[in-house]
């Protein structure tokens, strides 16, 4: 079987548009499949924390990463990857559109989901005030009124950052006490930001051109109320979608492929990049970074494959793979 393309790179966030980039500019044939340009970075207003670049939206960095990479011949689709299996060498790759490409390599760089609730206004105000990443976007809403929608462990960082910087924020959390442990409440308490709301949760976020209440009900009672702010912080946890990889790399618990630093999973040809990997910290340029691996090692794949040298890849280990 041929195939049609050296690398098919699934997932065009900054994980997997930094990989097609490397993988063109090494000159493999690149095609990249996703269901839209950027991803999670669609998410994020403004981004202040990427080297050598003082400002940019989120959606703009992801256009300037995939102009780069066409501009090395990358191609890309947009549709949702339905299937990939091995055979023999080749990969072949199916989309809910009912197509199918052939590869040498597979870059699975598709990431994960944050949950939503799934309440009125939660789509409107994405990006307007509705956030699913404190630490992207907190310092945005310094010195002002805020809402954190998260418990358990997930809330221990948000809670930390927006106790540093909003003037205060609502705790909305379902249960009796947002996490299980005392000292940690405490400490919440002695900074003075958080105002509790136990046994609640969001019913609708209003606004007009950006968030401007959180609507919120007690469990228990029945009572609703409408609280002023101007963001809401939504932490409760990802969605990941890896069943339809599952036979080919290993998952955690969470869903999440196993990889090792250089984006290799247990199938040989197989690489793994960006917040879908089971790696601890979710920033942008941390994905970047291992699209660049996972590519230059699909790279280093296909060039074996084909029985030929790698003479651009700069490997300063003793011993080459």
């Amino acid at each position: 079987m041929e195939a049609d393309y050296d690398v098919i790179i699934v997932g065009a966030g900054i994980a997997g548009l930094s990989a097609a980039l490397y993988a063109a500019r090494q000159r493999l044939k690149t095609l990249v499949i996703s269901k839209d340009l950027g991803g999670q970075l669609n998410m994020t207003t403004l981004i202040e924390n990427y080297p050598a670049i003082a400002k940019i939206s989120g959606p703009e960095l992801a256009k300037r990463v995939e102009q780069q990479a066409r501009a090395f011949g990358a191609e890309a689709i947009f549709d949702e990857v339905k299937t990939v299996e091995k055979q023999g060498d080749v990969f072949v790759v199916k989309t809910e559109g009912g197509d199918e490409y052939k590869a040498l390599a597979v870059v699975l760089a598709f990431g994960k989901t944050p949950k939503e609730l799934n309440v009125p206004g939660e789509a409107k105000f994405k990006n307007k005030g509705v956030s699913y990443c404190t630490i992207c976007d907190a310092p945005f809403f310094k010195g002002q009124d805020v809402a954190l929608v998260s418990w358990g462990d997930l809330a221990r960082e948000p809670v930390t950052i927006l106790s540093s910087v909003s003037n205060k924020f609502y705790w909305i959390f379902p249960g009796d006490k947002p996490i299980h442990d005392e000292e940690f409440i405490e400490q919440a308490k002695r900074l003075g930001k958080a105002v509790f709301m136990p046994n609640s949760e969001v019913v609708e976020i209003k606004g007009d051109a950006k968030v401007k209440a959180v609507v919120v009900k007690n469990r228990k009672t029945g009572e609703i109320q409408e609280l002023p702010v101007s963001a809401v912080f939504i932490e409760v946890g990802y969605v990941t979608k890896s069943d339809f990889v599952k036979h080919l790399v290993d998952l955690n618990e969470r869903g999440e492929i196993i990889a090792d630093w250089e984006g290799r999973t247990k199938t040989p040809g197989v690489f793994a990049a960006g917040d879908i990997v089971a790696y601890p910290y979710k920033q942008a340029v941390i994905s970047a970074a291992m699209g660049v691996a996972a590519a230059l090692s699909a790279t280093a794949y296909v060039m074996k494959l084909k029985g030929k040298p790698v003479h651009s890849l700069v490997d300063w280990r003793a011993e080459k793979k």
